[in-house]
């Protein structure tokens, strides 16, 4: 089982969490991404253009699962406005051990910083910018790389 959503709406780490250890495996990982406030940050907006980011998510879960033989995977990302400490982003992987289950989760947060197309807004009282890439993104992403 792979599931993908972008959604407006909040992210139920609980009920995604309960459909991964039912999915069946011995392990199941997780992270959980929230909005940080980073010296003042009042709202993190984000952009997605929706066919090319769930296909760049499919692809990535679809990798995940055959690179290490996953039972389920669920990529779960928020867009919209959202205020710090929200929920934007849930991954989680199921496997028959550990190791398969944690190195997957990773390398599914790691990838989908850099191959999942969101533009995202900063907004600090009256300022508004959008932030790039970081080069610690593509570092991490690459040490994935075949």
């Amino acid at each position: 089982m792979i599931r993908i959503l972008v959604t407006d709406a909040p992210i139920d780490v609980a009920a995604e969490l309960d459909a991964l250890e039912r999915a069946g495996g011995g392990a199941v990982a997780s992270f959980t991404g929230l909005v940080r406030d980073d010296g003042g940050v009042e709202e993190l907006f984000l952009e997605h253009y929706p066919l090319a980011t769930e296909k760049a998510l499919s692809d990535l879960a679809a990798e995940a699962a055959q690179r290490w033989s996953l039972a389920a995977a669920a990529v779960i990302h928020r867009v919209g406005a959202m205020k710090p400490g929200e929920r934007i982003v849930f991954v989680g992987t199921a496997a028959a051990h550990r190791a398969a289950a944690l190195e997957a989760c990773a390398f599914l947060i790691d990838r989908l910083k850099t191959d999942a197309p969101f533009w995202k807004r900063e907004t600090r009282g009256q300022d508004a910018r959008w932030v790039g890439e970081r080069d610690s993104d593509h570092h991490a992403a690459d040490r994935w790389k075949r």
